[in-house]
């Protein structure tokens, strides 16, 4: 069910916004939609998600360097995993 909202918005965003919405083939109501959907999946999400007990207990239990980087050591490791 739709319901309409009143909102307050300076004129010249509102005109870049249609023009926007126009060069996407959307409304801007529909953008302002999936935008707030967007927000509020992400919300629901965080709250969803809880660790484990057993991974609670894990946590501050490994302390990695400083000028640790993931993206090397993953490069690494497969590089001797396949060479």
């Amino acid at each position: 069910m739709n319901t309409k909202l009143t909102l307050t918005i300076e004129r010249n965003v509102i005109q870049k916004a249609k023009s926007y919405a126009k060069q996407k083939n959307s409304s801007l109501s529909g953008i302002i939609e999936n935008y707030l959907k967007s927000l509020t999946k992400e919300d629901s999400k965080n709250k969803k998600t809880q660790l484990s007990p057993v991974v609670k207990s894990f946590k501050g239990s490994f302390n990695m360097p400083i000028d640790f980087d993931y993206n090397e050591e993953l490069r690494k490791g497969l590089q001797e995993k396949h060479l």
